[in-house]
Formats: C-alpha cells, sequence, structure tokens
C-alpha cells in the first residue's frame, strides 16, 4: 500500500512506521470495534473530505452499538482527520482515511468492558477499489454461498471490525471463482449489500436500492440516491430478489471505496449491453463532479482543507 508520513493515535502525530499495538490487544482476538471509510478529493479549492461529519458520527455510533465508549467527540475526530491531512503533505488526486476505535492491552476474556478504548486514524492515496478498468468497462458480480447474518445474531448497521469476516469471505470466494466482487443475500434471499459497497440496479429507467434492513447505513448509498432525485430519476427502496438482478438493465455499486463502480454481469448473466449502462455513467459523472467540488448545490457536503 502507499505509506504516508504520518498516523493520528491517541491524540499524537505517529510517524508511520511507529504507530504499533500491542500484540494482546483486545480487539485483535475477540474482533471488537469499529472502523470508518472517508474519502478526501483534491477540488478548484484544495483537498476537501467528502461528509466528513457524517461519517465521523457514524463511526462513534457504531462503536456505541457494540458497547464501546469513544473518549472523543464528532469534533475532535474531525480535526483529528483534517490535521493528518495537512500533515501528510498528500498531492494525489484523492486520499483514503481510515479511522479504527479499538480495545487495546489490559485485559482478555470475551468480557471486554475493561479494555482501554484506542482510536487512531491512517490516510493513504489509494487508486479506483475495484480497478480502472471496472470503472469505466464494469465489474463482474457473483452472488455469494455466504449470506449476510440476519439482525438477531449481529449488528448489521454497526461498521463492526468483526462484521468484516463475513465481507472476507464472501469476496475471496468470489475472486477464487474468476469474479470481482461478492453480492450478499440476507437470510430470506434478498439482496444485502456487495462485501463493502451498497447494491443499485436499474430497470426501466428505475432507479431501485434495497432497505438498509441487514446492512450498513451507506453514506454513499445515501448521497447518490439524492443525486439521482436531483437529476429527476424515479428511486425505490424495496427488496431485491436473486432474479431481479439477472434480469437488470444495469446496476452498480457504491462506497466510499468503491465510489460508483458499474456492474456489467452477474453469476454469467450479461446486463444490458455489458458495460457500463447510460444511466450508471450518468450518475457515476454526477458523483465525481460533487466530491470534486464541480457541482456546488452539494458544496455543503464538503469539508475544505485550509
Amino acid at each position: 500500500m502507499n505509506e504516508a508520513k504520518f498516523i493520528w493515535m491517541n491524540g499524537k502525530m505517529l510517524p508511520w512506521s511507529e504507530a504499533k499495538i500491542h500484540i494482546l490487544s483486545h480487539t485483535l482476538h475477540y474482533g471488537n470495534g469499529a472502523i470508518e471509510g472517508t474519502k478526501a478529493y483534491k477540488t478548484p479549492k484544495g483537498y476537501a473530505i467528502f461528509r466528513l461529519n457524517d461519517h465521523t458520527k457514524r463511526l462513534i455510533e457504531s462503536a456505541k452499538m457494540t458497547l464501546i465508549t469513544v473518549p472523543y467527540t464528532v469534533e475532535e475526530l474531525n480535526k483529528a482527520q483534517i490535521e493528518l491531512l495537512k500533515a501528510n503533505e498528500f498531492t494525489g488526486e484523492n486520499v483514503y482515511l481510515r479511522p479504527i476505535v479499538y480495545l487495546g492491552y489490559g485485559v482478555m476474556g470475551v468480557y471486554h468492558k475493561e479494555a482501554p478504548v484506542e482510536v487512531a486514524v491512517a490516510a493513504w492515496e489509494w487508486g479506483a477499489y475495484l480497478g480502472e478498468e471496472g470503472m469505466k468497462r464494469g465489474i463482474r458480480l457473483k452472488i455469494s454461498s455466504f449470506s449476510r447474518p440476519n439482525n438477531k445474531s449481529n449488528m448489521g448497521k454497526a461498521k463492526a471490525v468483526g462484521n468484516y469476516l463475513n465481507s472476507q469471505m464472501a469476496k475471496f470466494e468470489a475472486v477464487e471463482a474468476g469474479y470481482d466482487e461478492a453480492l450478499l443475500l440476507d437470510d430470506e434471499g434478498y439482496v444485502a449489500e456487495a462485501s463493502g459497497a451498497a447494491f443499485f440496479m436499474i430497470k426501466n429507467d428505475e432507479i431501485i436500492t434495497p432497505p438498509n434492513d441487514n446492512s450498513l447505513a451507506s453514506i454513499t448509498q445515501k448521497t447518490v440516491i439524492e443525486l439521482a432525485q436531483y437529476l429527476g430519476y424515479k428511486v425505490t427502496r424495496r427488496r431485491i430478489s436473486r432474479e431481479e438482478v439477472y434480469t437488470a438493465d444495469e446496476a452498480f455499486l457504491t462506497g466510499t471505496a468503491a465510489e460508483l463502480t458499474p456492474v456489467r454481469e452477474v453469476d454469467a448473466r450479461i446486463l444490458g449491453a455489458g458495460g457500463r449502462g447510460p444511466i450508471t455513467e450518468k450518475l457515476q459523472s454526477g458523483y465525481f463532479d460533487i466530491v470534486c467540488g464541480r457541482n456546488l448545490d452539494f458544496e455543503h457536503y464538503l469539508t475544505y482543507i485550509d
């Protein structure tokens, strides 16, 4: 990966190579922690972080769901991310930020409340998550044999560290089978989300995306819904079956890392003309106009780095 100069860790700027944890840190053994994915883009006014406050609030809420009290406020963590970007003196087109709340060294055993709470933020330059070709041509998607855990056994609304074992297994299965990404169904057979992104499909010019009944409440998904309505499209939130995915005219994934990635094929079924569809392309272009500061109607979502 692309290393940077500094990582913010428990209120201090540490050199990248010195930001370390103890081998007996609680989260490493038991999987309780919360993460975020936030992105900064170059704009005509310099770097700007997209929906910084929303991402930081979700980080603290995710930690609360898993019974971790974050020792910093939203404002303090926002400031930490801004200062980290400044300190690292990035020059690329975009920068990914990864805040994490985790339980450190001090106690072992499943009961976690006595473990110390640690907070860190890393940032690095990161290109297209699913590849530049995938952004233009579209990716190949496989519906996974792994289902999204149901709400009685998991906290799908939390961007929790432990939730991503499910995503890793689904992603590995898809890639080993020759696909680019996995799509997980819920325990009733309806679309939940991809391994790290929300799912959209388009049928007869209607844009359809599942509710967040059993998935992360995606900030990028909300943004794209708002953008689509702004552009005059009908957007419907409802359950989507596997069969509907196969017969969609277009489909795409959204997420901080995935941004807006077209889907050209699902389980060997070619969607539409087998590439990035016209509505997907329009939304993709509109999304980058927003995050790069070219659409002033959405500028309130940008936090500029002075």
